[in-house]
């Protein structure tokens, strides 16, 4: 049980990274992205082409974010120049990105057990591991440390004027433009540095598990929004910096929960669908409380 769970937070943690992308579009700029479904296995593509071929991990890891940051970038593009509307030009983006991480790929399955030399792949958890650390350990130590510093720079950024800019755009786009600033450009952003966390995201679960997918991205997506929810509700909104922190904890929250109903019997084939049930009743847990507060109300007048 005690390995279960530290495999379970350990990959909530590196998966909280994602769960951060998604959070400031869906939340942030209130666009539902499906680019994340892409970005992410971009990410692992490039993470694990470029380690193949000699790369430094931490490199590589670089690599995926600027991958991440030009998926980010198309979508924005086809939002603002194209006047696609979100949820189309995510799709668009994502569909197009299957063939491309095909093509960095080479293959739909690259693994990053051995090289072509037989010796073993380094990777950003190798100096852990060497310290004595298992693999989930290790992927804990590093997974907390790239979270902590993630959501230390984006409570900085997002209090910077250009930070607030995009915060305001998702709130009240024609007040933002009243102010002068182009929307356009905030959205763009905030797209870009969604889907660049993104695919961090998905190069360390690529250097994580010694293997990238490209079906790794599917329902990516539902997991984020999962993640951001289950954060928001058990751990609270109030204030930034304690939502970035709980969207961190709603991620390991998840995997945990996950790995627990696997553990009762679940059959791993209907993980899909607990994932889509979560969510749908966590974003109706509004619609519940409402109705909820209209029996009292009733009861009382009946009274």
């Amino acid at each position: 049980m005690v390995q279960i769970l530290s495999g379970a937070v350990s990959l909530g943690l590196l998966w909280a990274v994602m769960t951060i992308g998604v959070y400031i579009t869906y939340r942030i700029l209130n666009i539902a992205d499906l680019t994340v479904e892409g970005s992410i296995t971009m990410g692992a593509s490039i993470a694990a082409i470029t380690m193949l071929n000699g790369t430094d991990p931490y490199v590589s890891l670089f690599l995926a974010l600027l991958g991440g940051m030009a998926a980010g970038l198309a979508t924005g593009l086809l939002i603002t120049r194209f006047k696609i509307p979100p949820l189309l030009s995510g799709i668009l983006t994502m569909i197009a990105l299957y063939s491309i991480n095909l093509r960095i790929m080479g293959t739909s399955n690259l693994s990053l057990l051995k090289k072509k030399d037989f010796s073993e792949m380094n990777t950003v958890y190798t100096p852990f591991e060497s310290l004595g650390l298992d693999r989930n350990e290790a992927a804990i130590v590093v997974g907390l440390l790239v979270v902590a510093t993630l959501v230390a720079i984006l409570y900085w950024f997002f209090g910077t004027e250009i930070g607030c800019a995009i915060r305001a755009t998702g709130n009240n786009p024609n007040m933002v433009r009243a102010q002068g600033i182009n929307t356009d450009t905030t959205v763009i952003l905030g797209l870009v540095l969604s889907n660049g966390l993104v695919a961090i995201s998905g190069g360390l679960i690529a250097q994580s598990q010694r293997f990238a997918d490209i079906q790794m991205g599917t329902g990516s997506i539902v997991i984020g929004l999962a993640s951001v929810i289950i954060g928001e509700v058990l751990f609270g909104k109030n204030g930034f910096l304690r939502r970035l922190i709980s969207l961190a904890l709603g991620a390991v929250t998840y995997r945990v929960i996950i790995a627990l109903v696997l553990k009762m019997g679940m059959p791993a084939n209907d993980l899909k669908l607990f994932t889509a049930i979560t969510v749908a009743a966590a974003l109706a847990l509004p619609v519940f409380k409402e109705y909820l507060i209209t029996l009292k109300k009733s009861a009382r007048a009946g009274e």
